[in-house]
């Protein structure tokens, strides 16, 4: 009898916890704007990430290249997400070697350089196609950052600002470094958002 209220005890525990949990991740998903409802492997080890865990923040989304005139905006990229970051800003890169074949290496050998060259602590992810003309095998955040912009990257060091509320976006061309005014305005007008 013991055995069988010890059994009964268990059995209720797991599906208490059972329910909790598969409530808590009904409730992260409800509140994961759909832009963000997706997983990126990181750059560093390629473990998928799920990007709902930057939902609720003012997101950051970047092309990269390692080998571009733009290079040097990881600079201010990582400035500016040390600046932010306690307020809730997050950037996001993702190297690509879309244009000119500026981002040749692997994706440890990139990791390497921007930690090593620009000292980037920001979310890295994998290298990936971000042109839309660039044919098929086009990351699919950056086609629907494209269609809810009307904006393609024409080229590395793009940026797309996403609002708090992952329904908000802006496109910025690689001409707009991080530290231009316009686009520090952007991101302070869209912290002070609720």
């Amino acid at each position: 009898m013991k055995i069988q209220w010890l059994f009964l005890r268990i059995a209720r525990r797991s599906a208490l916890w059972l329910a909790l949990l598969v409530g808590a991740a009904g409730a992260q998903a409800a509140g994961c704007p759909a832009l963000l409802d997706r997983e990126m492997p990181r750059l560093q080890d390629e473990k998928p990430q799920s990007l709902c865990q930057y939902a609720g923040k003012v997101v950051v989304v970047v092309n990269t290249a390692s080998f571009c005139g733009f290079t040097p905006q990881y600079k201010g990229l990582e400035s500016l997400y040390a600046r932010y970051r306690d307020r809730g800003l997050v950037v996001l890169g993702f190297p690509s070697n879309d244009f000119g074949s500026q981002e040749p290496g692997s994706n440890r050998e990139i990791a390497t350089f921007c930690e090593g060259t620009f000292g980037v602590k920001f979310p890295m992810f994998t290298k990936t196609r971000v042109a839309a003309r660039g044919g098929p095998g086009v990351n699919p955040l950056f086609v629907d950052l494209e269609r809810i912009t009307g904006s393609s990257p024409g080229w590395n060091f793009h940026k797309y600002v996403i609002a708090r509320n992952g329904a908000t976006v802006e496109s910025f061309s690689s001409f707009t470094g991080p530290d231009s005014s316009s686009f520090v305005k952007t991101i302070e007008k869209l912290l002070a958002a609720p």
